[in-house]
């Protein structure tokens, strides 16, 4: 019997679970109040998304209670088992969701009017005070905030009602907006002819034009470009032989095309952006070596992007330290970058070496010791003579290859230069992945007791890994120092390989198609640690919002927004055998040990 041929229970509005419905409102009003005191109203208010009905800051506050609203109405269905008719009980159940959480904001508008507790919660502030209540009396704001999240919570749970179709396009529509407003800067860096048509004289959409935006998204979803699309996915996923090798070569031809057109007819401000990203993606395409293929947890990821620009600014700088004997000649950059290879390799070893023994946790701690090593050592007044310490090394040329110059000041060069490096080390990605050396890696990872015992040669391996990481990370370095044009000890924070770890999981450790992902929306929209992304409001929450992505990934999607296949077999085996018995594909324990193995 499938879950079709079961008839639907009508239930009575108020048959659900009644507490747990409770628990969930206060959560909704434990995350409102988190939100609120972390400062997000007060920092984002200024920036207007739709003018004057809607400010970033209060839809950081808004969004949650829709959200919490759907999840109050998602119930798992299983095959045999009478399934719940959708209706009012799913807004009475999102409503009362909405209102504990709303009431809960109401508490913290009259306590941030009793009590003044500015000393522990710096944003417990006048300003937070005006805009929970919407710049008005204190009853207005205790009244409304009830009601406006039992509202937003009960639209949440009525789309569980609507038609699927109906759903997908509302959504589509609610999202589309909010992207066109949000990302305002882009999309006006891009085609400046719709400033004035979309947006008003200070920023955000006006009402009519997110109207407008609203119904051109509703009405593309509805006529089904959406599964259309979807479906094509599914064909190039199911296809095989002559016919999937002709589909990419395709995709990778119009990426690529993509990839070198868009920097031609955008600003600098998103050539920079590109620049940045392209930066960022080399690092997370070697760590994705080290810790997606490998399996091995490497926190000080930095050092190798810290010893890439380095060599690089010694060897083409003339302001580098004073203790450098003259047969040390300055290289032209092309010259200083092969120098920096080999280093790097060198550095990679030196440092897989001692800790190649070494698993789990304690790998970690090791490797995030070693990253801090290297640059201490560069800011250490030992080597001051060599590397200047805080002063760092100026005045780095730009990378010059006879025709065109790549510098700083021309994002769009850079953007480039990194896009070739990208390409390399994407292909050497590929082909080590498909490779015997790959296959070793990942049976590394999967279980190294395992793989040593099958022959695998687990220390070369391991070493083979630190060493091709560190050699992708050198170009990134190197890049770095042509674009900024100085070297400095505080560019190579211990930061940088927490973004680049949180880039690689959330997009998909061990894809590379995954890595990318998770470059253009993390350091594309958030940034990186000094680096502005599209969302520059965001800059000084960018650390609190990576912290909240990292642990619903790890809880609700450890395999990343695009999945390596094999990973996900990895991290959902339990639920792969569970539904193979269901199937009848496991009928005794022999069974279920050979699809373990």
């Amino acid at each position: 019997m499938t879950a079709e041929q079961v008839d639907e229970v009508t239930r009575g509005p108020f048959d659900f679970d009644i507490r747990g419905s409770m628990r969930r409102g206060l959560l909704l009003g434990l995350g409102l109040v988190f939100i609120s005191l972390a400062g997000l109203p007060i920092g984002l208010d200024t920036r207007i998304l739709i003018k004057p009905v809607l400010s970033l800051g209060y839809l950081s506050l808004i969004w949650l209670p829709f959200i919490s609203g759907w999840a109050s109405g998602t119930e798992t269905v299983l095959d045999g088992v009478a399934t719940t008719k959708r209706g009012a009980r799913d807004l009475v159940r999102g409503g009362l969701v909405g209102l504990i959480g709303g009431a809960c904001l109401s508490l913290l508008v009259l306590l941030m009017n009793w009590f003044d507790l500015r000393d522990p919660l710096v944003n417990w502030a006048p300003p937070l005070s005006a805009i929970l209540q919407f710049d008005r009396s204190i009853a207005f704001g205790v009244l409304v905030w009830p009601l406006l999240s039992a509202v937003l919570s009960c639209a949440g749970a009525g789309l569980h009602i609507i038609t699927p179709k109906i759903r997908s396009a509302t959504l589509s529509a609610v999202l589309f907006t909010l992207a066109m407003a949000i990302f305002e800067t882009f999309i006006v860096d891009v085609a400046d002819f719709l400033d004035d048509k979309l947006y008003g004289q200070n920023g955000g959409l006006t009402v009519m034009s997110a109207i407008v935006v609203a119904c051109l998204a509703f009405t593309v979803s509805a006529i089904g470009l959406g599964r259309r699309v979807a479906t094509a996915r599914v064909n190039y996923q199911q296809s095989t032989g002559k016919t999937k090798a002709s589909q990419t070569t395709m995709l990778i031809a119009i990426a690529a095309i993509t990839v070198v057109v868009v920097p031609m007819i955008t600003g600098k401000i998103t050539q920079e952006l590109f620049a940045n990203i392209g930066i960022f993606l080399l690092l997370a395409l070697g760590l994705n070596i080290v810790v997606g293929l490998a399996g091995i947890l490497d926190l000080g990821y930095v050092a190798f992007f810290a010893v890439g620009g380095y060599t690089t600014a010694v060897l083409t700088s003339p302001n580098r330290g004073p203790d450098w004997p003259s047969w040390v000649p300055t290289l032209p950059w092309w010259g200083a970058l092969l120098v920096t290879i080999a280093i790097s390799g060198l550095v990679g070893l030196f440092i897989g070496a001692p800790v190649i023994r070494m698993r789990g946790d304690y790998l970690a701690i090791v490797t995030l010791g070693f990253g801090e090593i290297i640059r201490i050592l560069f800011l250490s007044d030992w080597l001051n003579g060599y590397f200047n310490g805080a002063q760092g090394i100026t005045n780095v040329p730009p990378a010059d290859f006879g025709i065109i110059q790549v510098k700083g000041t021309d994002p769009r060069s850079v953007f480039y230069l990194v896009l070739v490096f990208a390409a390399i080390s994407i292909y050497v990605s590929w082909r080590l992945e498909r490779s015997r050396v790959g296959r070793a890696w990942m049976a590394i990872r999967e279980d190294e007791s395992v793989a040593e015992a099958m022959g695998v040669n687990t220390v070369n391996m391991k070493l083979m890994a630190f060493v091709v990481g560190a050699i992708l990370a050198s170009f990134s370095g190197a890049v770095f120092a042509a674009k900024v044009g100085s070297i400095f000890p505080t560019s190579f924070l211990i930061l940088v390989s927490i973004i680049i770890l949180v880039v690689v999981i959330v997009g998909g450790m061990g894809n590379i198609i995954g890595v990318i992902v998770g470059s253009i929306v993390l350091i594309g929209v958030l940034g990186g640690p000094k680096q502005p992304g599209l969302l520059a409001e965001f800059s000084q929450y960018k650390l609190l919002i990576y912290g909240a992505l990292l642990i619903w990934m790890m809880l609700r999607r450890p395999e990343g927004l695009v999945p390596n296949v094999r990973r996900s077999r990895e991290l959902h085996q339990e639920e792969f055998l569970q539904d193979a018995w269901l199937r009848g594909e496991i009928d005794d324990d022999a069974n279920t040990e050979e699809v373990d193995s």
